[in-house]
């Protein structure tokens, strides 16, 4: 299962994808999980049996809390509601709502001041979790940023329990395979479901020049798989850590940055400043289970067409790439139905 074909190249020079398969190749597998599995996601699409709240700390206003509330809705996907833009319409999560990439995922719909920053940690429940409706309300464009990533969702999610609509899922899937390569050579492969599989599998790995070093996972995304990557922190170096606390106060977008050695992994050289989540056998694989759950799943979320199915690879990628390759395949119409 480890070959693939990189297929049409969306965007990137061909040679320097050629070298970044190698490197790829390279890499054992660090950890496998429900490999081939089947997903038994439901034939309807499926929304909350009842609300919920969450609190925590907001991302970039440490000192204020925010508060999310998710709510079953009958709109069709993902919707967020700035309740204190009383005349701005909710934020539809699509790729044709992205704003910026550059160090999350921030959609806006309309006025500039209608906007969800770091909402990535959130979306990525559509995919993993099977969640296809839902409606979130915020009093602010500072999502909170909690000790435990995303498990505070998970669990509310389980908790309340999914209810099916009348309305029959939606799958889609790529046309043929498809890369897009970055000039560093970071790459994404999406290629077409094998046999007629309606599920979604990921080969994703990472490399970093700290104690995260080389990580490379295998998994078909299901919730089970998901509730054990959903206490996988994002990940900062030392220096960003110090920065954000020194020098980083003097500029607008870190000047109040909410991270702390319980909600972040902080990275040095050679070792670890606070102690990782999801080691095995001795390795810790928090990042890339980041990486490939929090953060690549959420750019499958984008995909508002209905749930993706295939496989992807993932090479050293992030948030701006992801989105590079969603938009490329609604510009180049390379969706269709599965």
């Amino acid at each position: 299962m480890s070959e693939f074909e990189t297929g049409r190249l969306l965007g990137g020079d061909a040679e320097v994808l050629r070298r970044s398969v190698a490197e790829f190749h390279a890499l054992p597998v660090d950890l496998e999980m429900q490999w081939g599995a089947t997903s038994g996601m439901p034939a309807q699409t499926t929304t909350l049996k009842s609300a919920f709240s969450v609190t925590g700390p907001g991302t970039f206003f440490g000192r204020a809390h925010r508060t999310l509330t998710f709510e079953p809705t009958d709109r069709d996907g993902w919707w967020f509601d700035r309740v204190d833009r009383k005349h701005e319409l909710p934020i539809h999560v699509s790729i044709e709502n992205v704003w910026n990439t550059i160090r999350n995922i921030v959609l806006r719909s309309g006025s500039p001041h209608n906007y969800m920053r770091l909402v990535e940690h959130i979306i990525a429940l559509k995919v993993g979790m099977g969640l296809d409706n839902v409606m979130i309300r915020m009093d602010s464009g500072d999502p909170p940023l909690f000790d435990r990533a995303s498990m505070d969702l998970v669990d509310n999610v389980d908790r309340v329990g999914l209810s099916l609509t009348d309305t029959p899922a939606r799958f889609v899937a790529v046309k043929e395979p498809v890369t897009i390569v970055s000039k560093s050579g970071r790459f994404l492969t999406i290629l077409p479901p094998e046999n007629g599989r309606r599920e979604l599998d990921v080969d994703c790995a990472i490399a970093f020049n700290s104690a995260i070093r080389k990580q490379r996972i295998r998994f078909t995304v299901i919730p089970d798989t998901f509730r054990h990557a959903a206490v996988a922190r994002t990940n900062a170096t030392f220096l960003v850590m110090l920065y954000s606390k020194t020098v980083g106060k003097l500029f607008a977008d870190t000047r109040n940055m909410g991270y702390t050695l319980q909600n972040v992994l902080v990275a040095g050289l050679w070792s670890y400043f606070n102690k990782p989540r999801l080691v095995h056998e001795g390795k810790a694989l928090e990042a890339i289970w980041h990486r490939a759950t929090l953060d690549l799943l959420a750019a499958v979320a984008l995909i508002d067409r209905g749930r993706l199915v295939g496989r992807i690879i993932s090479y050293k990628a992030g948030h701006g790439l992801d989105c590079d390759m969603v938009r490329e395949l609604y510009n180049r119409d390379m969706l269709c139905k599965a």
